[in-house]
């Protein structure tokens, strides 16, 4: 009896681990009152991209009204969000 419990217990383990590993997505929405240049240098700084691909996701923010501009592990996806949102720009956290 006392070896059931320890299988049962390593078989929940390993439920919540793979739970972890499922991607996250930042949804960035578009607004009225932010520049381009101002989402662009915020986009560089909070996933680290060129311009070029910066000025794409802002571009299709514009468009669109919202892009996916990161995705990744839950604590990385936050941290991007929190620098987007420093200058007050609208945001999601989604998986």
């Amino acid at each position: 009896m006392s070896k059931d419990k320890p299988e049962f217990q390593s078989e929940e383990f390993e439920e919540t681990t793979t739970d972890i590993g499922l991607p996250f997505k930042v949804l960035l929405y578009n607004d009225d009152w932010h520049t381009f240049d101002e989402v662009i240098n915020q986009l560089i700084k909070a996933i680290e991209c060129s311009y070029e691909t910066a000025r794409g996701y802002a571009f299709e923010v514009h468009v669109k009204g919202l892009a996916v501009v990161y995705k990744g592990e839950l604590q990385k996806c936050l941290k991007v969000s929190s620098v987007l949102e420093e200058i007050e720009l609208h945001t999601q956290v989604v998986s």
